[in-house]
């Protein structure tokens, strides 16, 4: 895998507005974080898998959102994604909600991920095998 991968189609409800008839800023954040678990599945690293065979996981250690441009009801969504930089003990991914129809861009997604030992409840290095198959999805312009 390298480069952007479609990782989420939606659509927008009545019951994601807000009283100014735009779909509200709390509910990006779900889109956006299911859209994350599929990027790593994409990327070959199962969640699961990754804890089972190398002792760590993931956690979003921090979250960006811009907004930029708004939905109402009925607008169909689809959110790529790509690793945008590899560190020691974490990642970066970008994300990006696009109208499905349109291609226009609505929202932007900056995640970072440490690696996570959940024995001793800290940040761990990242195991080189799980740091090939993020290399392999790094997109240069992100």
């Amino acid at each position: 895998m390298s480069g952007r991968q479609e990782l989420l189609r939606g659509v927008v409800h009545p019951w994601h507005h807000d009283h100014f008839g735009h779909m509200n800023v709390r509910h990006y954040a779900p889109f956006f974080d299911d859209a994350a678990y599929h990027l790593w599945t994409r990327l070959g690293l199962g969640l699961c898998e990754m804890q089972a065979r190398h002792g760590v996981h993931t956690v979003t250690a921090e979250a960006r959102t811009r907004f930029l441009r708004e939905l109402t009801a009925g607008d169909l969504i689809v959110i790529d994604g790509a690793v945008a930089r590899i560190g020691t003990r974490s990642c970066a991914f970008h994300l990006r909600m696009l109208h499905a129809d349109s291609g226009v861009l609505h929202a932007t997604c900056d995640l970072v991920e440490v690696f996570f030992d959940p024995g001793t409840r800290a940040a761990a290095p990242m195991p080189a095998e799980l740091r090939a198959k993020l290399e392999a999805g790094l997109v240069a312009d992100e």
